[in-house]
Parts: structure tokens; sequence; C-alpha cells
């Protein structure tokens, strides 16, 4: 009978992955599946940030405006061909008196040809164009500037990734606390039945058990529910389809990370560091070439071109191949200098110069607004880290009195009263440390976000 089973065994396998390769064009894939730490989600979110791309398309833009910008100084070359059919001919009146006739009579003399072609390529190059050059500065400015904004696109992506993933840790670990604190009312419970049988304990006291556990599952729903909301914020935020399965690894706890001591070493560190007040900065440059390149078009232009033509016309009996093809050439200086413009320069050197103040004007008040930002950001951080400090003390202090009110419930000193004040001590205690630690790494990352740090994964590399 073995000597059967082989042969089938085989068969299985053979017909099994043929019959997956079979199925059906369009069938559903199997859902994807993410086991992300803190720096894998980071990873991960800047790799699908659908702002990320939009933040990258626009740097590729600049680099664009570039190239369009020195169009205006390169050289012009452009070829054109004209032909022309004569429906009627032209004509040209010859006084009579050229032919031996009347000086009083005119005589009619057909000029056109039948048919006329010309062929031309054309050279233009500016040699001094201030506009032109302003310009290009101004072009390399922009695209420094939509480097800091693709920085500063990227630094907002990193932290509201991190926003949400510890959203997402913090609702979970909520969830775990609501069912500690079910399972220790429902341990209680069991105790408060067994000592009722025993004659320890009143009827009442069961009751409170039993309400106590049911009381608590409305929380319970409600935690599992935020579970699911917070999942799907990060599956949002990070750019990855809501039906991926996504499994965190991260722990709320506090991770070391270097920070300035006092307020002014944070300040002088956002102002050297924040891509958006250097986008201030580069945009108050770019204004000045504006100003220039205004200003320039009361400048001379001075351009050189050349021309190379070549031309016929022909008349109907004569083919094309016959015809001549006579050649012409020319090159030459041009400079244009503008007199009078109706005020238009001038209107818009000002309106130049307004723009400048009005960047000089919201950097000025971005330095303000990064000044009490980052103190802000400090003392956030500051309170956060001590409320640690704190609670990991109160936790402690909270576990050994509920141990002791346990014990003394069951050996039938102590109230029920006094156990349902040990729990609800301790269940606040987990929870505020719980709540502390989720506000220290929430607001290190904002800290960071006013301190203009990226964020990044040490191994991220930048799009």
């Amino acid at each position: 009978m073995n000597r059967f089973i082989l042969p089938v065994i085989v068969f299985c396998l053979l017909l099994f992955p043929s019959i997956a390769q079979s199925a059906p064009a369009g069938s559903v894939p199997d859902t994807l599946r993410y086991t992300l730490t803190l720096d894998e989600a980071v990873r991960l979110g800047i790799e699908k940030s659908r702002t990320l791309e939009i933040a990258r398309l626009d740097r590729a833009m600049a680099s664009e405006k570039i190239r369009e910008t020195w169009a205006e100084v390169l050289p012009q070359l452009s070829t054109g061909f004209t032909y022309t059919r004569a429906l009627k001919p032209s004509v040209m009146f010859f006084p009579e008196s050229v032919f031996g006739g009347s000086s009083t009579s005119f005589r009619e003399i057909e000029i056109s040809a039948d048919n006329t072609a010309s062929a031309t390529l054309d050279l233009r190059q500016k040699i001094f164009d201030g506009s032109a050059i302003a310009g290009i500065r101004a072009a390399s400015i922009m695209r420094k500037i939509s480097n800091e904004s693709y920085r500063n696109t990227e630094s907002s992506v990193v932290a509201a990734v991190k926003q949400a993933y510890f959203d997402a840790l913090i609702s979970r670990d909520r969830l775990k606390l609501v069912r500690q604190s079910i399972e220790r009312w429902e341990l209680a419970q069991k105790d408060t039945r067994a000592m009722f049988r025993q004659g320890v304990a009143a009827d009442i006291d069961t009751l409170q058990a039993f309400l106590s556990v049911e009381n608590l599952r409305p929380d319970l729903i409600q935690a599992e529910n935020m579970v699911g909301i917070t999942m799907t914020r990060l599956k949002n935020t990070m750019g990855i389809s809501a039906g991926s399965e996504v499994i965190l690894t991260g722990k709320l706890e506090v991770s070391p990370a270097a920070y300035p001591q006092d307020i002014a070493s944070a300040y002088r560190e956002a102002l050297d560091s924040r891509p958006d007040l250097r986008q201030l900065e580069l945009q108050v440059k770019a204004e000045d070439e504006k100003v220039f390149a205004a200003r320039a078009e009361r400048f001379p232009v001075l351009s050189a071109f050349g021309q190379l033509e070549a031309q016929t016309a022909f008349n109907d009996d004569v083919s094309l191949a016959d015809s001549n093809w006579p050649v012409s050439s020319s090159v030459g200086l041009q400079v244009s200098l503008p007199i009078f413009t109706g005020f238009r320069i001038s209107a818009k050197v000002e309106q130049t110069k307004i723009s400048r103040l009005q960047a000089m004007s919201r950097y000025e008040d971005l330095k303000a607004n990064i000044r009490a930002e980052v103190e802000m950001r400090m003392s956030e951080f500051l309170a956060a880290r001590k409320r640690i400090e704190v609670q990991s003390k109160t936790i402690s202090v909270a576990e050994r009195g509920y141990r002791i009110s346990q014990l003394r419930f069951r050996e039938g000193i102590g109230s029920r009263l006094e156990l349902n004040d040990a729990e609800l001590q301790l269940n606040k205690a987990k929870t505020n440390y719980l709540q502390a630690i989720y506000d220290y790494l929430v607001t290190s990352v904002q800290l960071d976000r006013a301190l203009g740090r990226s964020g990044l994964p040490v191994s991220a590399g930048r799009g």
C-alpha cells in the first residue's frame, strides 16, 4: 500500500502549483504585511509619501526652470521654408517713353514668377542682456529654495509618521491597561464569590464586584475602537493601503537624545538648521535679483545675428530641378535701448523693492516665531521628562498598595472600598505614566521640528 503513497504525493505537488498559476486574472493578492519599528515606519513613510513625491516633482521643476532661463543667453538657431504660388502675377507700371512710346501712358509689366520659394537659416546670440543674467541667478536661488522646501516637507512627513506611530502605540497600551484592570477585577470578583460562599463577604460585595467588571466593558470597546482608528491613521500617513496588516514592534519608552541645555543655544541651533528660515533667507536674495532684473531693463541689449538664405523663382514651364537657387548671407549687430516706456520699468522696479521688503519682514517675523516656538517646546519637553520621573516612582507605590489591599481583603480585614480605591490608584498611576512617556516622545518630535532637525533614521538617505 505504501508504494502507492509516494506517487500520489508527487502528483499533488506537481498539480497544486499549476492550479495556483492558472488562477483567473484579476484575483485579489494576499494582504501585504508589515512588521515595523519606529525607524522602519519612518523609512516606509518617506518611500511612499505622496506629499514627498509632490515635493520631489517641485524640485525637478525648479531644475527645468534653470534650463529655461539659460536659454535666454544661449544661441538661438532656427530655420524656415516658404513656398508661394502666384494665382495672378504681380505687375509694375513703366512709362511708355521707356519703350519709345508716349510719355503720358504706362505699360503693365509682369514681375512675378508662377512659383517662388526660399529657405532660411537664422542664428541669433545675445551678447549682453542684464535681465537675462539676473534671471539665471534668480533661478539658481529658486532651486536652492526648492531643496529647502523638500527638506521642510521631509521633516514634516517624518514628524507626522512618528506622531501617528506613537498614537498607535499608546492606544494599544491603553487597551492593555483596560484588559489588565478587567483581569484584576475578575480575580477580585472570583475571590469575593469564594468569600461569600464561606460567609466572610456579603451579597452586596459580589454585586459590586460584578458591576466593577461590567462597568469596564464600555472602556474596553472604546479602547479597541481607538486602536483601529490610530492604526488606520498610521497607514494613511505612511502612504500604504488601508487593507495592509501592520504589526508594531516599538514600545513607548524614553530614548536617549541630546538636546540643548538652555533656550539661547537651542535658538542658535534653530537659526542654523531650520529649512523654512533658510527658505525665506534665500527668498530675500531672490528678490534682490528681481530688483536688479527690473533695473536692467533700462540697459541696452546687444545681440549678434546671422542669416543664410537660398531662394528661387520659376514659371510652370520650368522644372524645379532646372531652377536656380542663389544663396545669400549676412551678419550684423543689433542694439536696443528703451527710451520711454510709459513709466513701466520704474513701476516694476518699485514693485520688486516692495516684494523684497515683504520677504525681509516675513524673515524677521519667522525668527521671532521660532524663538517663541523653541522656548515653548523646550518647556514642554522638560516638563514631560520631570513627569516621567515622578510617575515612575508612583507606579511602584501604587502596585505595592494594591497588593496589600488585595491581601487584606482576602484575609477579611480589609474593605471592598479600600480595594476599589487601591485599584483606582494603580490604574491611574499606570495611565499617567503611560501618558507621560507619550507626551515626552511627542514633545521630542515637536522639539526636533522646532530645532530644524530632520528626525531621519541614521541609514535613511534623502530623496
